[in-house]
């Protein structure tokens, strides 16, 4: 059936695009995040560790939302290791950094993906697409803030 939602098929094909990349920078953080969970040790063990869970709780909640609105488009969700590799900007984890060096890495992951929302906040705005455009402003939201917070343990 033909999506009539008030999107041309270019403008659904392009805010997509970007969702793709936020969903792919968004679950690379995830198991960034739930990986520094398990993890996490030292003097601020407790703290980080429940810190991280509600981030990556929070990040569960939201992959789901991104890859419900890119099918809402009317396209497939990228779900696959290989898929998310393509598309993410995120750099992936592969070794046991310390626990100051954990929260660096997640404020750099939580710059990122705010700034991949606001690249796809663009197409998304010109076409009108308010249901992405709230999605976009929610994710920027909670990263920037997310990121602040991270800082502040740091500073």
């Amino acid at each position: 059936m033909d999506i009539q939602i008030g999107l041309s098929e270019q403008q659904r094909d392009d805010i997509s695009k970007g969702l793709a990349h936020l969903l792919a920078d968004s679950y690379t953080l995830y198991v960034k995040t739930h990986n520094y969970h398990w993890n996490v040790t030292g003097p601020q063990f407790h703290s980080l560790h429940v810190l991280f869970e509600e981030h990556y709780t929070e990040l569960a909640a939201a992959v789901d939302e991104i890859a419900e609105r890119i099918r809402a488009l009317g396209h497939f969700a990228p779900g696959s290791y290989k898929a998310f590799s393509a598309l993410t900007s995120i750099e992936e984890e592969d070794g046991h950094p310390d626990a100051d060096a954990m929260v660096r890495n997640l404020v750099i992951g939580h710059e990122t993906v705010a700034r991949t929302a606001r690249k796809a906040f663009k197409p998304a705005e010109q076409a009108g697409d308010e249901p992405s455009c709230d999605l976009l402003t929610q994710r920027m939201n909670f990263h920037e803030k997310t990121a602040w917070m991270l800082r502040s343990l740091i500073s």
